[in-house]
């Protein structure tokens, strides 16, 4: 498999000197094109740090970061804030939905930030709420949908560029028990149909839905391993040791 992502050796590092806090230590990893992903851990563990480097949200105090064999690690905001565009679709736990606009409003936003004329973002912010079975509640503004139906307009957001990563940070933390299926139903078609999805999420019920896990626990790679693939699990462990 091609390799999408690849960090060597990333620390990232509050308040140096002698109250530091070490949040990734150490930590290589590689993720291939077309993984359904979760990376997992509790509060504390180093997870949504390494969300915000895998998204370039932020940037490491050392160490590499290649996202299609670009070293991204030491770029600039605005040359990070371009490859966030047009590299990563993302999905909070907040949803992080604009008030005062409908669903077609939210998902067509990042698009005009792309570039995209006019009709042919209408059209793509369309398609994806159809996708995600909004195509009835397009004109329904945040405040007059349920959580689940908030998150499903937070995903059409996120994929509507068609971006090769969705990045989703706790998607279904907000939301009961049959919304939280549908949206990892929901991800699990959209890796189906050939994206790279990675999940940062506390729950092992989550995890247990993707194809391969990685624990994070004090900043540091605790496991590694690929659901129901032992022999894929092996490749990882070997992959860990030469790191």
């Amino acid at each position: 498999m091609e390799t999408l992502i690849q960090i060597e050796n990333i620390h990232k590092i509050y308040n140096p000197g002698e109250n530091e806090v070490r949040a990734l230590d150490n930590v290589s990893l590689t993720i291939h094109h077309g993984e359904l992903v979760a990376i997992i851990g509790h509060s504390g563990s180093g997870k949504s740090t390494l969300m915000n480097i895998l998204g370039c949200l932020d940037v490491p105090t050392s160490g590499q970061y290649f996202l299609n064999g670009q070293d991204v690690s030491g770029l600039s905001d605005n040359q990070l804030s371009d490859i966030r565009n047009q590299e990563i679709g993302f999905i909070f736990q907040g949803f992080n939905l604009i008030a005062n606009l409908d669903a077609l409003g939210n998902v067509e936003l990042p698009l005009i930030y792309r570039g995209i004329p006019r009709q042919r973002r209408r059209r793509l912010a369309a398609l994806a709420l159809k996708k995600v079975g909004l195509e009835a509640r397009m004109k329904h503004k945040p405040n007059e949908l349920s959580g689940g139906q908030q998150q499903r307009v937070a995903v059409a957001r996120a994929v509507a560029a068609q971006p090769p990563v969705i990045l989703a940070d706790e998607p279904t933390g907000n939301l009961d028990t049959k919304s939280t299926q549908e949206i990892m139903d929901i991800l699990k078609g959209l890796h189906k149909s050939g994206r790279t999805v990675i999940i940062i999420t506390h729950d092992d019920d989550i995890a247990r839905q993707t194809d391969r896990v990685i624990r994070i626990i004090d900043g540091k790679i605790q496991e590694d391993y690929y659901n129901n693939r032992e022999d894929i699990h092996d490749e990882v462990e070997e992959n860990n040791k030469s790191h």
